[in-house]
């Protein structure tokens, strides 16, 4: 995996500035989750979906703006051209022990007494017809991307440089990944951190943003689309 310290012209300092504010301006919001009762919520899935998708794509564009800023390459968080194939089927290939394992570790933390959310969440998945299935499928894959993006590819590669450790970048970037997840409870909170953990030791493994993105976008994919279509 190329570095950021001689793909770019950013000095510690500098990188340190760019990813405080990179993170004040994504963490406050995303600490909200936890402050939003599951079942309550008064905005439709359409609304939620399109907001998401603009805040995502917003994101996404500034850390591409700031690696111009510092003339650095797209390969510096993961975005790599070739053996795109190859990794497509990792990513394909990881979803089942991904989700089995999600729902194990769910399943033994709920067992242990730790909170998921209290009722199932409305607005945050989409009603049986076209245009909501449409709706979901997109925001499906800006999601992944996007997130990826930003908690893989872009927050390692800086805290990586920061905290001079990359095991503790990956910690940090999963635990950050898992905060806007708070209307799942506790344990639903704990599992996206561990899932966020999986996907950055793929990241690392592949040296490539591809297999966690299709594995990622095949878990939600599963669990907003499918699963909630299947049981309607």
């Amino acid at each position: 995996m190329q570095d950021g310290a001689s793909a770019g012209v950013l000095t510690r300092r500098q990188e340190l500035a760019e990813t405080g504010v990179f993170l004040l301006l994504i963490v406050p919001s995303m600490a909200l989750s936890f402050f939003t009762a599951a079942g309550q919520s008064p905005l439709s899935f359409p609304l939620i979906a399109a907001s998401t998708i603009l805040r995502d794509v917003g994101l996404v564009a500034l850390i591409l703006l700031l690696l111009s800023r510092g003339r650095q390459p797209v390969t510096t968080v993961g975005w790599v051209r070739g053996t795109v194939g190859r990794e497509t089927m990792v990513g394909i290939l990881l979803t089942a022990p991904v989700l089995v394992g999600m729902q194990v570790l769910n399943a033994v933390l709920r067992a242990a007494g730790l909170p998921g959310p209290r009722t199932p969440a409305t607005g945050l998945l989409p009603a049986p017809h076209v245009a909501d299935l449409l709706l979901a499928v997109v925001l499906v894959t800006v999601v992944a991307i996007a997130e990826e993006t930003i908690f893989r590819g872009y927050l390692i590669s800086r805290l990586t440089r920061v905290l001079r450790s990359r095991t503790w970048a990956m910690l940090l970037s999963s635990a950050l990944f898992s905060i806007g997840h708070g209307y799942q409870g506790v344990a639903g909170v704990l599992t996206v951190g561990a899932t966020g953990m999986i996907f950055a030791l793929v990241y690392v493994w592949r040296h490539s943003l591809v297999a966690p993105i299709v594995t990622h976008f095949c878990v939600d994919l599963i669990a907003i689309v499918v699963v909630p279509l299947l049981l309607h």
